[in-house]
């Protein structure tokens, strides 16, 4: 896929929800949406040009799979939109899941993931705000995830498309009808689902790691669900720091005013 095209089915979903969330919010945010966006949009630049580079990496992977045969699909045969599933479900357990269990759990990793939680005002810029070491983990566990299965590249492009769409679904300060966002979260990622992760204070923060698939969460016992009012966007261990100056959130990792995980007050 052309990166023209990536970027510009990026900015068509962003712009999607941004332009909802105008109309259906889910909390009266009291900020200046524009000057709140331009820190995660800086931050997409710095994705997007990561992404390019990771674009070489993928293609020479996938010209390597095709020769090798090497991966889970090629040890037995079913219809395609049962590979594509599996591909998919394996997809968002390694490079969704797990690599964001382990940005919260792993101290270097979680230091790097603190920029995401820094974020106050949680709308579906935020989807786009990641420190770029912290977006070099995440692709890298999705070429592990590729290589595990073996798959196409046509399933990891699907897989992309759909990843970036949850992305700023789940980001958009959006409300859905309280039954229906309940209902979908029995098996994907909702809106109010991913709220609760962007509480300011454990546990919740630590809960919710799922992308796609809620059922991550559910089986492994990190699924949160209760009143959205209660919800305060940001992250304790770095309240004293300025979400929206790019210079202060690129230093998060190495600012040693922001304390370690495990030394927070909850």
């Amino acid at each position: 896929m052309p990166i023209w095209m990536k970027a510009g089915w990026v900015f068509f979903v962003l712009a999607l929800f941004w332009i909802l969330e105008g109309y259906y919010s889910l909390i009266n945010l009291k900020y200046k949406k524009w000057k709140h966006a331009k820190t995660n949009l800086i931050l997409l630049a710095f994705v997007m040009v990561i992404n390019a580079v990771f674009g070489i990496a993928t293609a020479a992977i996938f010209i390597w799979l095709n020769d090798s045969q090497f991966g889970l699909l090629h040890f037995f045969q079913s219809p395609i939109w049962v590979e594509l599933l599996l591909s998919l479900l394996v997809l968002d357990f390694i490079a969704q899941y797990g690599v964001h269990y382990l940005l919260h759990k792993v101290p270097a990793m979680w230091r790097l993931h603190i920029v995401h939680h820094s974020d106050k005002h949680v709308d579906a810029t935020t989807g786009t705000r990641h420190h770029p070491f912290d977006f070099i983990i995440r692709e890298t566990f999705a070429l592990i995830a590729v290589v595990i299965m073996g798959m196409p590249i046509a399933f990891y492009l699907f897989y992309r498309i759909l990843s970036v769409l949850f992305t700023y679904w789940t980001h958009a300060n959006i409300s859905l009808p309280a039954w229906l966002d309940k209902s979908i979260s029995y098996l994907f990622v909702t809106p109010n689902m991913h709220k609760f992760h962007h509480h300011y204070q454990l546990p919740w923060t630590d809960s919710n790691f799922g992308n796609m698939f809620s059922i991550w969460d559910r089986l492994f016992g990190t699924f949160v669900y209760d009143d959205t009012k209660k919800i305060q966007y940001g992250v304790d261990l770095a309240d004293h720091t300025d979400d929206e100056n790019i210079f202060t959130q690129l230093g998060i990792p190495f600012n040693k005013t922001v304390v370690s995980k495990g030394k927070e007050h909850h």
